[in-house]
């Protein structure tokens, strides 16, 4: 694990406020795209040193069992202070910096509709990195400028409507071995301090039925895009 925001290129960046983060909202979607050959790289903001259960040397080692079950070669920390993400520049660069040496061409993070100030901090620091990050003159020895094609948001701990839901009914298993990698988070005896009182892999399974009910699969994973998405007319009836 390391604070250093350089990364090699992928095709997909993942962000998340803590670990275990990215995994809830997008791992069975991460895994389909692994599957399908593109590159995955994970960036964390905190270690969830805050969190009522497992060390720091806990969770950075969950995270990093849980990047290998994922596919993803590189997953970095920006080492930010949990429960005190700011979006100031020094953070802001530090994500910049990772963007332009990522290079990718989809970023995923989350909604700013979220009880968790952490995850409203890293939805609010995702947008204004991602903007900076693709002007030329913005500080250019942080690397060429980089803005990536698609920009999706996944839900927190608040119900977002979404704009669209990837089937991951494939995936299902594997998306819960990638969760039981953070054992630290699983099944506490005293569930007082959770939002919803259900640990990180309750809360991924109950929230993918739904939204898999939704589009009649077994599992769906939600993510919001800021207005339309184009769509070729041939994608309206795939064979």
């Amino acid at each position: 694990m390391t604070t250093s925001p350089q990364l090699r290129p992928c095709d997909v960046l993942a962000i998340g406020a803590h670990p275990d983060d990215v995994e809830i909202a997008a791992a069975g979607t991460l895994l389909l795209l692994v599957a399908a050959g593109r590159t995955v790289s994970l960036v964390d903001v905190t270690r969830g040193e805050m969190g009522s259960r497992g060390t720091v040397a806990d969770r950075d080692a969950e995270a990093i069992a849980a990047a290998a079950r994922l596919g993803a070669p590189e997953r970095v920390n920006l080492g930010c202070p949990d429960t005190g993400v700011a979006v100031d520049d020094a953070t802001t660069a530090k994500l910049v910096a990772a963007l332009r040496s990522a290079r990718p061409q989809l970023l995923l993070a989350p909604h700013r509709h979220d009880v968790h100030p952490d995850h409203t901090a890293t939805a609010a620091l995702a947008e204004k990195a991602l903007f900076l990050a693709g002007l030329k003159n913005f500080a250019p020895e942080l690397g060429a400028p980089h803005r990536p094609r698609l920009f999706l948001r996944y839900p927190g701990n608040r119900h977002v409507e979404p704009t669209l839901a990837v089937d991951i009914t494939a995936v299902v298993a594997d998306k819960a071995a990638v969760l039981r990698c953070y054992r630290s988070q699983l099944n506490p005896p005293d569930r007082r301090h959770l939002v919803q009182g259900l640990d990180v892999l309750e809360r991924a399974e109950v929230r993918d039925r739904f939204h898999g009910a939704r589009i009649g699969t077994r599992a769906a994973e939600p993510f919001w895009h800021d207005g339309p998405l184009p769509v070729r007319a041939a994608q309206l009836l795939p064979s």
